[in-house]
């Protein structure tokens, strides 16, 4: 499948990827309310918390779109929330799903969630087929990357007949370094950073084990950048040897030539988050399944043109492509 050339061009007064990014997330928007919360309970005593949104207009067939939300995301999240109420009013059930310790809800496990928990991705899925025959995966940023190494490191549910992956971070590595060394990054990576260490902060209090790994000199206190994050703390965690091999194994590249069902990975040029392995055209030229469509311009999870008013061209890019797959 050849790269698709993409019709989405940012406003003339929004320039760049930084503005593109962070602009969005100050628009005020009227969102829908989740119509129901869910617990699902896990067999290792763990649990995940899930949403869900009604479809105004029933089709005829039982058909469900799962979010998955980016890096120390939720379901509150407001891209989540929109694009929920966008699949609705278009006929779409929603399941979002907040990961492991997210949502402001910390889990009962020692662990928590990481870039490539896609074991945790195919729980809900196999829940949620009970009820749907067809059900779509749509995952933003790492919610991305995880619903795209779900479908390629083993097959399918045969229930999922499409997904999209909206600003993937597909080469984790890459994207780690870039939040680290690039300058013009450091207002992203302290956000995340901030709400890392107070995620893994607040778990210690319960194992003291875990105290002890964050105690010290070289310990949390002194963690600076995203690496050191998933050196100490993620890889140990998780059971990963150190960061590298943590970012290798949960990146979904190495997978996107396994897909079986329609995929499109949608990545903008000048997000400022990704990087070229997080482009791949050659892999996306000789597969009959993954479709890359990378704009030039949209930021990080941005995507705003103003010509629908509010809602977001990727929201209405993702109901395109899965109408077209139905």
């Amino acid at each position: 499948m050849p790269v698709l050339t993409s019709s989405y061009h940012a406003p003339r007064w929004l320039p760049g990827g930084h503005a593109q990014t962070i602009f969005p997330v100050f628009v005020p928007r009227r969102l829908t309310a989740w119509d129901k919360a869910e617990r699902l309970e896990l067999a290792d005593g763990d649990f995940l918390e899930l949403r869900w949104m009604t479809a105004k207009s029933k089709p005829q067939t039982s058909r469900l779109v799962i979010l998955s939300h980016g890096l120390e995301g939720s379901t509150e999240a407001v891209y989540i929330r929109s694009m929920a109420q966008s699949l609705a009013k278009e006929g779409w059930d929603v399941l979002a799903w907040n990961y492991r310790g997210c949502g402001g809800i910390e889990n009962n496990l020692r662990r928590f969630y990481h870039s490539g928990e896609s074991g945790d991705l195919r729980l809900v899925i196999e829940h949620a087929a009970a009820s749907f025959q067809q059900i779509m995966l749509v995952g933003f940023s790492l919610g991305a990357n995880l619903s795209l190494k779900c479908v390629g490191e083993a097959p399918a549910h045969p229930a999922i007949r499409a997904v999209v992956g909206i600003s993937g971070p597909v080469d984790l590595a890459s994207s780690a370094l870039a939040l680290d060394e690039k300058k013009a990054n450091r207002v992203y990576q302290q956000r995340f950073l901030h709400s890392l260490k107070a995620k893994v902060l607040a778990k210690a209090h319960r194992y003291p084990d875990l105290r002890e790994m964050l105690a010290g000199k070289d310990g949390i206190a002194a963690v600076r950048t995203l690496r050191e994050f998933d050196e100490r703390i993620t890889a140990p965690l998780h059971g990963f040897a150190d960061a590298a091999d943590y970012w290798a194994r949960a990146s979904s590249l190495p997978h996107l030539e396994k897909i079986t069902v329609p995929t499109l990975l949608l990545n903008a040029r000048n997000d400022p988050l990704l990087c070229l392995p997080s482009f791949p055209e050659e892999l996306a030229h000789g597969s009959p399944f993954l479709h890359l469509e990378a704009p030039e311009h949209g930021g990080h999870v941005g995507f705003l043109d103003f010509r629908a008013g509010l809602q977001p061209w990727s929201e209405r890019r993702v109901l395109e492509f899965i109408s077209s797959v139905m």
